[in-house]
């Protein structure tokens, strides 16, 4: 039987089942078998990481197929394009591969623009394959945001939360998993903080909440309780609605069909970055 490798990097970009679920699959394979083969890449394992754990277990036989890809990065992308297809997966969880995606692709363009003068030929063919791939739908971040039907505006944002999110993960990956599944609260405004933050901030975030005093809120120790950040949250999202009904209402007033759309456009960038604030 061929070796199956487990990579790190791309078995820890996949969302962690939790208990029940791992336990439902788990009785459906020995019940059905495993109905779906394993997916590797040179021998690295890219899909099916629990049903391989499972198998092993149970000492049951493996099906595997091969893919191929040009580069890492191209697994990278296949794994979330994957994921996010797959899997009901949470608001964050979704922010984090939409900025993974983003992210990826980004290093894929840094290669192909980094090649050497002796594959210079190669380097202009990835270059304009490339281009006239983000070309179609404007650039990386116009496109994935097309993909993904949110803004461009998101797309970058999420990039900075997935790098944010990631470095947290590079001092535990135990709490970046708590915190993409929800056991762990951290807000975006506390994410976004950290991409700008130290290497001695991210540390301190996560010996937080290891040790139970991190907080969700405010940047560094947090602030107050759930109940309070949740009350202010309500009180924001009430001023901003009304602020637009008022808006609305004087611009029904002329019938001004464009001015209605700049009023709704208004009030959609006022709710993307309430959104992002959270």
């Amino acid at each position: 039987m061929q070796e199956i490798i487990i990579d790190e990097e791309f078995k820890r970009i996949l969302p962690k089942l939790d208990e029940r679920t791992y336990a439902d699959l788990e009785d459906n394979i020995l019940e059905y078998g495993c109905r779906e083969p394993l997916i590797l890449w040179n021998g690295i394992l890219i899909d099916g990481h629990n049903r391989y754990s499972i198998l092993q277990k149970h000492d049951l036989p493996i099906k595997t197929i091969d893919m191929e890809f040009d580069s890492r990065e191209k697994v990278l992308i296949w794994i979330i394009s994957t994921q996010v297809s797959r899997r009901n997966l949470n608001p964050l969880q979704l922010s984090y591969y939409r900025g993974l995606h983003y992210n990826t692709e980004k290093q894929i363009v840094r290669n192909a623009n980094g090649k050497n003068q002796y594959n210079e030929v190669t380097a202009q063919n990835e270059r304009k394959a490339q281009e006239d791939d983000f070309n179609k739908h404007g650039r990386t971040a116009g496109h994935l945001a097309e993909q993904y039907n949110v803004s461009p505006v998101t797309i970058r944002r999420d990039a900075q939360l997935a790098n944010a999110i990631n470095a947290i993960g590079e001092v535990s990956p135990d709490v970046k998993m708590d915190i993409l599944s929800g056991k762990t609260h951290v807000t975006r405004k506390q994410l976004h903080e950290l991409t700008n933050g130290t290497d001695d901030d991210v540390s301190n975030i996560v010996d937080k909440i290891v040790d139970g005093t991190f907080e969700s809120g405010k940047p560094g120790v947090g602030s107050g309780s759930g109940s309070d950040e949740m009350h202010s949250w309500e009180k924001q999202f009430s001023k901003m609605t009304n602020e637009f009904r008022k808006i609305l209402r004087d611009h029904e007033k002329t019938e001004n069909t464009e001015s209605a759309r700049s009023a709704l456009r208004k009030y959609i960038e006022m709710l993307e970055k309430f959104y992002q604030s959270m």
